[in-house]
């Protein structure tokens, strides 16, 4: 019994509300993390399979934004709005994702970035406000095989400029 409390204990608060998601890319970390500075780099590979990105404003550092919209492939327009919370190069990202500034739902990610030998671990920690909005989203809006779509496009994207980068 003691042992089944001190298990329970273990499990973080936000349990029943995180979706996490990881992804070994074969890149070296410095240039994954590249990928989530710079606008030119993010419309080419941010969001699910078939959907595509326009940025309406984009300040990397600290406390800015990234406004955009997500286009559906289906034609629908998504709004998006982030403010980037924490940046360590090469190491972890925290941001908060909504709707829009004001979003009461909006929800926070950590994406921490590990050397792999030549690789690179990215995970996406995701907590959202309540356990109903994260059931939501996996529901609904098919959040877990959304972000692992995402990060595929992230490694193919990253992979095929390292392996420019290597060509020279």
């Amino acid at each position: 019994m003691a042992a089944a409390r001190r298990e329970a204990r273990a499990e973080p608060a936000t349990a029943d509300r995180e979706i996490v998601i990881s992804r070994v890319i074969d890149a070296p970390r410095e240039l994954v993390f590249e990928a989530f500075t710079e606008v030119r780099h993010l419309s080419r590979w941010w969001g699910p399979e078939g959907f595509t990105t326009t940025t309406r404003s984009f300040e990397f550092r600290e406390g800015g934004e990234w406004e955009f919209v997500l286009h559906g492939p289906d034609g629908t327009d998504y709004s998006e709005w982030i403010r980037w919370l924490l940046i360590a190069p090469p190491e972890r990202i925290a941001l908060l994702h909504g709707e829009s500034r004001d979003d009461p739902n909006a929800f926070e990610s950590v994406l921490t970035f590990t050397q792999d030998g030549a690789a690179t671990r990215i995970v996406m920690r995701t907590v959202f406000p309540t356990r109903e909005l994260r059931d939501e989203a996996v529901e609904k809006y098919h959040a877990v095989e959304g972000g692992q779509q995402t990060l595929s496009s992230l490694a193919a994207y990253v992979t095929d400029l390292a392996r420019k980068g290597a060509e020279g």
